[in-house]
Protein backbone atom coordinates (compact mmCIF):
# COMPACT_ATOMS: atom_id res chain seq x y z
CA UNK A 1 0.00 0.00 0.00
CA UNK A 2 1.27 3.09 -1.17
CA UNK A 3 1.53 6.22 1.77
CA UNK A 4 1.45 9.29 1.37
CA UNK A 5 3.04 12.09 4.02
CA UNK A 6 3.34 15.42 2.06
CA UNK A 7 0.13 17.58 0.67
CA UNK A 8 2.60 18.79 -2.47
CA UNK A 9 2.11 15.15 -3.29
CA UNK A 10 0.05 15.49 -7.13
CA UNK A 11 -2.36 12.37 -5.97
CA UNK A 12 -2.98 13.86 -3.12
CA UNK A 13 -3.31 17.33 -4.43
CA UNK A 14 -5.89 16.41 -6.87
CA UNK A 15 -8.04 15.11 -4.39
CA UNK A 16 -7.96 18.08 -2.26
CA UNK A 17 -8.53 20.13 -5.24
CA UNK A 18 -11.94 18.36 -5.72
CA UNK A 19 -13.61 19.78 -2.75
CA UNK A 20 -14.07 22.26 -5.20
CA UNK A 21 -16.49 22.79 -7.59
CA UNK A 22 -14.37 24.08 -10.42
CA UNK A 23 -12.17 21.10 -9.87
CA UNK A 24 -14.77 18.68 -10.41
CA UNK A 25 -16.24 19.86 -13.17
CA UNK A 26 -13.17 20.24 -14.68
CA UNK A 27 -11.95 17.09 -14.10
CA UNK A 28 -15.08 14.95 -13.79
CA UNK A 29 -14.34 13.28 -10.68
CA UNK A 30 -15.60 13.86 -6.90
CA UNK A 31 -15.13 12.47 -3.98
CA UNK A 32 -16.94 10.35 -1.18
CA UNK A 33 -16.32 9.50 2.23
CA UNK A 34 -17.51 6.65 4.48
CA UNK A 35 -17.23 2.89 3.86
CA UNK A 36 -21.25 2.38 2.81
CA UNK A 37 -20.79 4.45 0.01
CA UNK A 38 -17.71 3.17 -1.43
CA UNK A 39 -19.42 -0.03 -1.14
CA UNK A 40 -22.32 1.27 -3.31
CA UNK A 41 -19.98 2.61 -5.36
CA UNK A 42 -18.07 -0.43 -6.27
CA UNK A 43 -21.60 -2.37 -6.35
CA UNK A 44 -22.93 -0.40 -8.84
CA UNK A 45 -19.58 -0.44 -11.43
CA UNK A 46 -18.30 3.03 -10.45
CA UNK A 47 -14.74 3.69 -11.25
CA UNK A 48 -12.72 4.08 -8.12
CA UNK A 49 -9.56 5.86 -9.60
CA UNK A 50 -7.95 6.36 -5.49
CA UNK A 51 -9.40 5.05 -2.17
CA UNK A 52 -7.72 7.34 1.09
CA UNK A 53 -7.56 5.61 4.21
CA UNK A 54 -5.77 6.28 7.81
CA UNK A 55 -4.61 3.42 9.72
CA UNK A 56 -7.70 3.15 11.98
CA UNK A 57 -10.24 2.52 8.99
CA UNK A 58 -7.87 -0.35 7.75
CA UNK A 59 -9.03 -2.96 9.82
CA UNK A 60 -12.22 -3.02 7.55
CA UNK A 61 -11.02 -4.99 5.12
CA UNK A 62 -11.52 -2.25 1.93
CA UNK A 63 -10.16 -3.60 -1.18
CA UNK A 64 -6.10 -2.49 -1.40
CA UNK A 65 -6.23 -1.62 -4.97
CA UNK A 66 -5.89 1.82 -5.72
CA UNK A 67 -5.41 2.29 -1.52
CA UNK A 68 -3.09 5.16 -0.58
CA UNK A 69 -2.66 5.72 3.23
CA UNK A 70 -2.56 9.18 4.92
CA UNK A 71 -1.91 10.89 7.66
CA UNK A 72 -5.08 12.33 10.19
CA UNK A 73 -3.76 15.94 9.61
CA UNK A 74 -3.63 14.85 5.83
CA UNK A 75 -6.94 12.94 5.63
CA UNK A 76 -8.69 15.76 7.83
CA UNK A 77 -8.27 17.96 4.30
CA UNK A 78 -10.02 16.05 1.94
CA UNK A 79 -12.86 14.79 5.00
CA UNK A 80 -16.25 16.74 5.07
CA UNK A 81 -17.70 14.49 8.13
CA UNK A 82 -17.54 15.52 11.65
CA UNK A 83 -16.75 11.66 13.01
CA UNK A 84 -15.20 10.10 9.44
CA UNK A 85 -14.59 6.30 9.31
CA UNK A 86 -11.15 7.15 7.82
CA UNK A 87 -12.43 6.74 4.14
CA UNK A 88 -12.57 9.13 1.11
CA UNK A 89 -12.11 7.90 -2.43
CA UNK A 90 -11.84 9.88 -5.90
CA UNK A 91 -14.90 8.73 -7.93
CA UNK A 92 -16.00 9.56 -12.05
CA UNK A 93 -18.98 10.94 -12.43
CA UNK A 94 -22.01 10.43 -14.51
CA UNK A 95 -21.83 11.49 -17.99
CA UNK A 96 -23.48 14.26 -19.81
CA UNK A 97 -24.44 14.88 -22.93
CA UNK A 98 -27.22 15.50 -24.95
CA UNK A 99 -26.67 12.09 -27.14
CA UNK A 100 -27.38 10.95 -22.96
CA UNK A 101 -30.51 13.44 -22.69
CA UNK A 102 -32.41 12.22 -26.12
CA UNK A 103 -31.57 8.47 -24.95
CA UNK A 104 -32.97 8.74 -21.40
CA UNK A 105 -35.98 10.37 -22.92
CA UNK A 106 -36.55 7.71 -25.87
CA UNK A 107 -36.68 5.44 -23.02
CA UNK A 108 -39.31 4.23 -20.90
CA UNK A 109 -40.06 5.22 -17.23
CA UNK A 110 -40.92 8.85 -15.69
CA UNK A 111 -38.28 11.41 -15.48
CA UNK A 112 -37.70 14.05 -12.86
CA UNK A 113 -36.59 17.50 -14.35
CA UNK A 114 -34.91 20.09 -12.18
CA UNK A 115 -34.78 23.95 -12.92
CA UNK A 116 -32.71 25.62 -10.97
CA UNK A 117 -32.83 23.63 -7.49
CA UNK A 118 -30.43 25.53 -5.11
CA UNK A 119 -30.68 23.33 -2.38
CA UNK A 120 -28.19 20.56 -1.98
CA UNK A 121 -29.96 18.58 0.35
CA UNK A 122 -33.28 18.94 -1.64
CA UNK A 123 -31.32 17.81 -4.55
CA UNK A 124 -29.75 14.86 -2.42
CA UNK A 125 -32.92 13.81 -1.32
CA UNK A 126 -35.00 13.63 -4.98
CA UNK A 127 -31.99 12.02 -6.36
CA UNK A 128 -32.75 9.00 -3.82
CA UNK A 129 -36.68 9.11 -4.18
CA UNK A 130 -36.02 9.12 -7.66
CA UNK A 131 -34.70 5.74 -7.50
CA UNK A 132 -37.33 4.86 -4.70
CA UNK A 133 -40.08 5.71 -6.98
CA UNK A 134 -39.03 4.02 -10.01
CA UNK A 135 -37.93 7.01 -12.17
CA UNK A 136 -35.71 6.63 -14.80
CA UNK A 137 -33.69 9.68 -14.58
CA UNK A 138 -33.06 12.80 -13.36
CA UNK A 139 -32.38 15.55 -15.67
CA UNK A 140 -30.54 18.95 -14.20
CA UNK A 141 -31.12 22.20 -16.00
CA UNK A 142 -28.22 24.62 -16.17
CA UNK A 143 -28.10 26.75 -12.61
CA UNK A 144 -29.06 23.84 -10.46
CA UNK A 145 -26.67 23.14 -7.79
CA UNK A 146 -23.58 20.82 -8.16
CA UNK A 147 -24.81 17.18 -7.71
CA UNK A 148 -21.54 16.17 -6.83
CA UNK A 149 -21.10 18.49 -4.03
CA UNK A 150 -20.56 16.95 -0.45
CA UNK A 151 -24.05 17.57 0.88
CA UNK A 152 -25.68 15.96 -2.26
CA UNK A 153 -23.52 12.96 -2.10
CA UNK A 154 -24.74 12.37 1.21
CA UNK A 155 -28.27 12.81 0.67
CA UNK A 156 -28.37 11.27 -1.74
CA UNK A 157 -26.77 7.83 -0.62
CA UNK A 158 -25.90 5.79 -2.90
CA UNK A 159 -28.99 6.61 -5.33
CA UNK A 160 -26.72 8.52 -6.41
CA UNK A 161 -24.37 5.49 -8.36
CA UNK A 162 -27.40 3.77 -9.89
CA UNK A 163 -30.05 6.73 -11.05
CA UNK A 164 -29.21 8.49 -14.48
CA UNK A 165 -28.03 11.68 -14.10
CA UNK A 166 -27.37 14.34 -16.44
CA UNK A 167 -26.05 17.54 -15.57
CA UNK A 168 -25.67 21.36 -17.22
CA UNK A 169 -28.80 20.54 -19.76
CA UNK A 170 -30.07 23.76 -21.86
CA UNK A 171 -33.73 24.12 -21.72
CA UNK A 172 -34.53 24.56 -24.70
CA UNK A 173 -32.57 21.51 -25.75
CA UNK A 174 -34.94 19.43 -22.90
CA UNK A 175 -38.31 20.71 -24.40
CA UNK A 176 -36.93 19.72 -28.00
CA UNK A 177 -35.99 16.40 -26.54
CA UNK A 178 -39.24 15.90 -24.64
CA UNK A 179 -41.22 16.89 -27.66
CA UNK A 180 -39.17 14.53 -30.05
CA UNK A 181 -40.01 11.78 -27.79
CA UNK A 182 -43.60 12.13 -27.02
CA UNK A 183 -43.08 12.87 -23.52
CA UNK A 184 -45.30 15.97 -21.32
CA UNK A 185 -44.49 18.41 -19.60
CA UNK A 186 -45.69 18.73 -16.57
CA UNK A 187 -44.86 21.67 -14.97
CA UNK A 188 -45.54 22.85 -11.06
CA UNK A 189 -48.02 26.10 -11.21
CA UNK A 190 -49.96 28.08 -8.97
CA UNK A 191 -52.36 29.24 -11.35
CA UNK A 192 -54.10 27.95 -14.17
CA UNK A 193 -53.04 24.67 -12.78
CA UNK A 194 -54.97 21.13 -11.81
CA UNK A 195 -54.68 19.09 -9.07
CA UNK A 196 -51.88 16.34 -9.19
CA UNK A 197 -54.57 13.46 -8.21
CA UNK A 198 -56.66 14.60 -11.23
CA UNK A 199 -54.31 15.37 -13.76
CA UNK A 200 -53.30 12.17 -15.07
CA UNK A 201 -50.09 12.09 -14.52
CA UNK A 202 -48.72 9.12 -16.58
CA UNK A 203 -45.21 6.67 -16.12
CA UNK A 204 -43.77 8.93 -19.49
CA UNK A 205 -43.99 12.34 -17.77
CA UNK A 206 -41.43 14.83 -17.43
CA UNK A 207 -41.91 16.44 -14.01
CA UNK A 208 -40.37 19.72 -13.99
CA UNK A 209 -39.57 20.78 -10.43
CA UNK A 210 -38.62 24.95 -10.13
CA UNK A 211 -36.01 27.04 -8.20
CA UNK A 212 -37.09 26.93 -4.24
CA UNK A 213 -37.99 30.85 -4.25
CA UNK A 214 -38.63 31.70 -7.87
CA UNK A 215 -40.26 28.58 -9.44
CA UNK A 216 -40.18 27.30 -12.84
CA UNK A 217 -39.01 29.16 -15.25
CA UNK A 218 -41.25 31.48 -17.94
CA UNK A 219 -40.05 29.11 -20.63
CA UNK A 220 -40.79 25.74 -19.00
CA UNK A 221 -44.45 27.62 -18.93
CA UNK A 222 -45.07 28.06 -22.03
CA UNK A 223 -43.71 24.98 -23.32
CA UNK A 224 -45.18 23.16 -20.68
CA UNK A 225 -48.34 20.25 -21.68
CA UNK A 226 -49.31 20.21 -18.00
CA UNK A 227 -49.87 22.47 -15.13
CA UNK A 228 -50.23 21.05 -11.85
CA UNK A 229 -50.26 21.67 -8.28
CA UNK A 230 -50.90 19.91 -4.76
CA UNK A 231 -53.33 21.40 -2.93
CA UNK A 232 -52.85 22.87 0.69
CA UNK A 233 -54.81 22.95 3.95
CA UNK A 234 -54.78 25.73 6.40
CA UNK A 235 -52.35 29.12 5.46
CA UNK A 236 -49.46 26.82 4.04
CA UNK A 237 -48.66 27.96 0.76
CA UNK A 238 -46.07 25.54 -0.28
CA UNK A 239 -44.27 23.21 0.22
CA UNK A 240 -40.60 21.77 0.29
CA UNK A 241 -39.25 21.23 -2.84
CA UNK A 242 -38.01 17.97 -2.11
CA UNK A 243 -41.69 16.90 -0.71
CA UNK A 244 -43.52 17.92 -3.42
CA UNK A 245 -41.21 16.17 -6.18
CA UNK A 246 -41.71 13.21 -4.12
CA UNK A 247 -45.74 13.09 -3.95
CA UNK A 248 -45.45 13.73 -8.18
CA UNK A 249 -43.15 11.21 -8.22
CA UNK A 250 -45.37 8.54 -6.91
CA UNK A 251 -48.07 9.83 -8.44
CA UNK A 252 -47.19 9.51 -11.50
CA UNK A 253 -45.75 5.70 -11.04
CA UNK A 254 -49.55 5.17 -10.78
CA UNK A 255 -50.55 4.17 -14.59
Amino acid sequence: MKTITSKDNPTYKLAAKLTKRKYRDETGMYLIEGIKPLEDAISAGMRIEQIFVTERSREHGLPEENMILLNERLFEELSDTRCSQGVVAMVNQQESSNDMLLRLAEGNGGILVLDRVQDPGNLGTMIRTAEAAGMAGVILIKGCVDPYSPKVVRSAAGSLFRVPIIQKVDTDNLIEAAKATGRRLAVTALEGAVDYDRAGLGGRDMIVIGNEGRGVSDSFMKASDLKIKIPMAGSIESLNAAVAAGILMYESQKI
